[in-house]
């Protein structure tokens, strides 16, 4: 039998217990709460920018056919996709920004999400 605890044994109960405290709510973690929008989110996203679905594919480098299904409730962005959805939403224009090649805008042969 063992009788010495291993550095990685302590680190892992240490880890239990910070988890523990947390389900019993005397630990709060620190989290980051990315948007899970629903289908009916995304269609509102994407008429508030008034962009038929390939335009706003198009511009946001989306693959047109993920984002059909996500809008149809088929599919559910993955959290890369969400978190793009989210920053689209919040600032469209940075991400026409970072996406552009030239300067001016626009998501020329790039595809971030499908």
């Amino acid at each position: 039998m063992i009788t010495e605890r291993s550095e990685l044994g302590i680190e892992i109960e240490a880890a239990l217990g910070e988890v523990l405290g947390h389900v019993r709510g005397e630990t709060a973690l620190p989290c980051r709460i990315v948007d899970d929008p629903a289908a009916g989110r995304i269609i509102a996203l994407r008429k508030r920018l008034r962009l038929s679905r390939p335009k706003f594919a198009e511009r946001f480098g989306l693959d047109v056919r993920a984002l059909q299904e996500w809008e149809q409730g088929r599919r559910v962005p993955d959290r890369a996709a969400r978190v793009l959805l989210t920053v689209i939403d919040r600032d469209p224009e940075a991400v026409v920004r970072a996406l552009s090649e030239d300067g001016a805008g626009g998501a020329k042969g790039r595809s971030l999400a499908s």
